[in-house]
């Protein structure tokens, strides 16, 4: 094992850390992992620097207790919830013109479907 300065490993670590939270971050609103990768960017974080250790017992609390909150809920309520979650990611998909690329591919003629953002 290679022994780095303490300033490189520092940033090295910081760098990745950053990097696996900030990519976490992004896929939560997602169906997936995007919580655990950011429960991993912050354990990534956390063996250099203190603060992101206690955001990261501070964070798995909080989310503890919201997956607690939702599965005491009646079923309207997680409907709701999948609804939203369904909605976030057909509306990305709409905006990052992926039903505009089919559109396209097969020639269908819905140029309503294309995104705002690709015209």
């Amino acid at each position: 094992m290679v022994k780095l300065p303490n300033k490189t490993r520092k940033v090295l670590i910081g760098f990745a850390g950053w990097t696996v939270l900030l990519v976490g971050l992004v896929m939560v609103p997602y169906p997936g992992p995007g919580w655990a990768v950011v429960f991993i960017g912050l354990t990534i974080l956390a063996r250099e620097f203190q603060w992101a250790h206690d955001l990261h017992v501070f964070a798995h609390g909080k989310y503890s207790a919201w997956q607690t909150w939702l599965m005491r809920q009646p079923t309207h309520i997680k409907a709701a919830f999948w609804v939203l979650t369904s909605a976030t990611v057909i509306i990305t998909i709409w905006l990052l013109n992926g039903y505009g690329l089919i559109n396209n591919w097969f020639s269908l003629g819905q140029d309503w479907i294309e995104s705002p953002f690709f015209k």
